[in-house]
């Protein structure tokens, strides 16, 4: 199979199976959708990377891989439609006689923003939350590519610092933030993003949205 060799494996599968989908494993039985693999690749390189066990149903059956072009659709995903391209590392795993699964890992990315190249022709990106790919709010994304650039100088005004103190004591959406610092929600926005990218204030999912708080 692809010059990969196959380990028996079966306890290592079945304990993996046993933890269900989470925010760093999904299960996948049909791959047929590279677009719809390079989100969970980026959402998984966004996070703190993880892994696809290729041949696994949603409800955990065990059913094993179907076609070695699985993989290539995998690599795919990775080298054509993630950008930048990210490298995907596959083991094999004999379950029962007839039976493989293959685990590709993700690494949690370098560099980070992650984006897909969607069919529109735009570029998403995709955050892991739970057993779910988000897409990352524009703030997010901004705050990452700041957080690459060169150094990050961060000087703390009276309303920086009062909004790390707001944050310090409960998660605030930007606007729920630019009314507590009584600021526009871009002036809001932009003490965000520098409080992010400077490792200060950081990214939550909760009730269905992104919010910001001081770790």
């Amino acid at each position: 199979m692809k010059d990969i060799p196959v380990a028996r494996g079966r306890r290592h599968i079945l304990e993996l199976v046993a933890q269900g989908e989470h925010e760093r494993q999904d299960f996948k039985f049909l791959i047929s959708d590279a677009r719809k693999i390079a989100r969970s690749i980026s959402a998984f390189a966004n996070h703190s990377g993880g892994c696809l066990l290729i041949g696994v149903k949603d409800n955990g059956t065990v059913a094993g891989v179907r076609n070695e072009e699985d993989i290539y659709v995998v690599e795919q995903a990775a080298e054509r439609y993630c950008v930048p391209p990210q490298q995907v590392r596959f083991e094999a795993y004999s379950v029962d006689t007839g039976i493989t699964v293959i685990k590709a890992l993700i690494d949690k990315a370098v560099k980070r923003p992650v984006a897909v190249s969607e069919a529109d022709g735009r570029k998403r990106v995709y955050y892991r939350v739970c057993d779910e790919n988000i897409a990352a709010p524009d703030i997010m994304v901004r705050a990452w590519t700041e957080a690459e650039k060169n150094g990050t100088f961060l000087a703390v005004s009276e309303t920086g610092s009062k909004a790390m103190e707001l944050l310090a004591t409960r998660s605030l959406s930007t606007r729920e933030l630019a009314l507590e610092l009584h600021c526009s929600l871009s002036c809001a926005e932009d003490l965000v993003v520098r409080l992010a990218a400077a490792g200060i204030a950081d990214f939550t999912y909760e009730h269905g949205e992104f919010r910001i708080i001081c770790p």
